[in-house]
């Protein structure tokens, strides 16, 4: 039998662990487990070591109790799958499996595997029978089967469904299972407590599983580990001991004296509060694409209305919404709450209106800068077919190396689809996935790839790492992402580093009046998502040129 490996992102290579290793590896965590009771520690698994549950783990373990001493032994779980198995050793050497721009997330983790020795990392589904507290971070997407229409996709529960009947076959009746993840509104009650019910009662468990809902407001950047470890949460219980339970757990964990825990009455209020709480803010972002449009077409500058309406207090959270909307939770939690009403509550009428149409605006939205590149070349009587392009920033959002439904995507994709040739630069990614491996990422069949033609050479696409180089020879260049390396970007050293006057695409108010201006003096087109002032500039620099002569 060949020997399979997963690959980290550097390129090391790691076995998947054989029959031999599992009842290795659980002797290690049984020895290691009884060596923490003896210091009063509380067992805490959480299951998935991704991008929440890496910053969780790490939170519980760094967590003291009033005398300064570590209160919790945490274990991160992962299945030893091709594509993740590598997070384990990575992790159980220290060293964070998420690379963060938070500078307090990788000496967290280092602490608390080699100086405090109270965080490890396990393959073994056994560790879960060890333990007092089990963190349920298991990914629940939702898949879409159309670009644009949320509706015709489904809530991909097959994960978590299976690790609850694997944790029911192997926790303590007296363990209490959190489940973190965004689900659907209904999962905990309706779907979790049968599935570990069943489970509890052929293994005679007569008691009720201690099921409890808290979701996360997790958000990549400099604040990484504060927004999980420093911020208000929303819990609830399947019943009072569940309840009281979580709360206890989450008192001791999170930093609740100066950021309450909100606590509701079921987990389906938990569950909906999460799903509303995003959904709300991707309906803000999507209002604003209409005006976007209509700024550009009516010599309109957005970015200057909008400051002039954020002075009003009660709508000081407006903000631009960029070439659409991206991260993990915002492009697609809409999308489990209307799931759910049909799938797990069983109603058929349709009352959902606004929140699908929210996402499928924001879905869409980095179509139009496709669109603008083509005008911009046009402009310039170049085509847009074999132009070379430049797009400034992979990542959803400004600061971070987080590429999940990122409008850049649509955008790379978009082009690529018209006949652009493109090159990327972030200098927060060195690997782009969703590319690289657009034959299996996210998922096998769930690229965005299949709504594109043209799309198979792409999975050459690498990152530029240097920005001087990547501007040589641009026929246009996008500034997709508020990445702070591109908001002081001088367009005299941009024209001299392409080498030529060339398009200008600015997808977030990067550009100020100043900048946009000395473009145009200096040969070059220049277009923006709601800049529809810049036309005006255009005509005066135009005129003072004219002037000149």
């Amino acid at each position: 039998m060949s020997i399979q490996y997963s690959v980290s992102p550097d390129g090391e290579k790691f076995a998947l662990p054989s029959e031999q290793d599992y009842k290795k590896e659980f002797e290690r965590l049984k020895k290691e487990i009884a060596r923490q009771k003896k210091m009063d520690r509380e067992i805490v698994v959480v299951m998935g070591v991704g991008f929440v549950g890496v910053a969780m783990a790490a939170v519980v373990a760094d967590t003291v109790d009033k005398k300064g001493r570590p209160g919790k032994f945490v274990v991160g779980m992962q299945r030893p799958s091709v594509r993740s198995y590598w997070k384990i050793p990575v992790l159980n050497r220290g060293v964070s499996p998420v690379v963060s721009e938070d500078k307090e997330l990788a000496p967290m983790i280092e602490r608390c595997v080699t100086e405090k020795k109270n965080l490890t990392a396990t393959f073994s589904y056994d560790v879960l029978s060890l333990a007092d507290v089990v963190v349920v971070d298991v990914q629940c997407d939702y898949l879409k089967d159309d670009l644009g229409n949320v509706r015709n996709g489904f809530a991909d529960m097959a994960a978590l469904e299976s690790s609850l009947a694997i944790m029911a076959e192997y926790v303590s009746p007296e363990a209490l299972v959190l489940i973190e993840t965004t689900v659907a509104p209904g999962t905990t009650e309706q779907i979790a407590y049968p599935i570990m019910k069943k489970v509890f009662q052929k293994r005679g468990i007569k008691s009720d599983p201690l099921l409890a809902h808290s979701y996360e407001r997790v958000m990549p950047g400099k604040d990484y580990v504060k927004s999980i470890r420093d911020f208000w949460r929303v819990c609830s219980g399947i019943n009072k001991k569940a309840r009281d339970r979580v709360v206890k757990f989450l008192n001791e964990v999170l930093n609740t004296s100066d950021y309450p825990l909100t606590v509701l009455d079921k987990p389906i209020e938990s569950e909906t509060a999460k799903i509303i709480e995003n959904s709300y803010r991707a309906t803000i972002l999507a209002f604003l694409d209409e005006w976007s449009i209509f700024a550009e077409r009516n010599g309109v500058d957005l970015m200057k209305v909008i400051k002039a309406i954020k002075v009003r207090p009660t709508h000081s959270n407006i903000i631009f919404p960029g070439p659409g909307i991206g991260g993990y939770c915002l492009p697609k939690d809409g999308g489990l709450g209307v799931w759910a009403y049909k799938h797990i509550h069983g109603f058929e009428d349709d009352i959902f209106k606004i929140t699908p149409l929210a996402i499928n605006i924001n879905d869409t939205r980095a179509l139009h800068v496709g669109q603008l590149t083509r005008d911009a070349l046009r402009n310039m009587s170049r085509p847009i077919a074999a132009a070379e392009i430049l797009l400034l920033g992979a990542s959803y959002r400004e600061d971070v190396g987080d590429t999940r439904y990122s409008g850049s995507e649509v955008i790379v994709r978009k082009l690529t689809e018209m006949g652009a040739e493109l090159k990327v630069h972030d200098p927060y990614l060195s690997h782009w996935w969703e590319f690289e491996s657009q034959d299996t990422y996210p998922s096998p069949g769930h690229s965005l790839g299949r709504f594109f033609r043209n799309q198979d050479k792409l999975k050459n696409l690498h990152m530029e790492k240097d920005l001087k180089a990547a501007f040589k020879g641009a026929d246009a260049v996008i500034f997709a992402v508020r990445h702070e390396q591109y908001l002081d970007l001088d367009p005299d050293k941009v024209v001299k580093m392409v080498g030529d006057s060339c398009a200008i695409i600015d997808c977030f108010g990067i550009l100020d009046d100043a900048k946009i201006r000395r473009y145009f003096e200096l040969g070059c087109e220049v277009k923006g998502l709601g800049r529809g002032h810049i036309r005006r500039i255009k005509d005066e620099v135009r005129r003072q040129k004219m002037k000149g002569k």
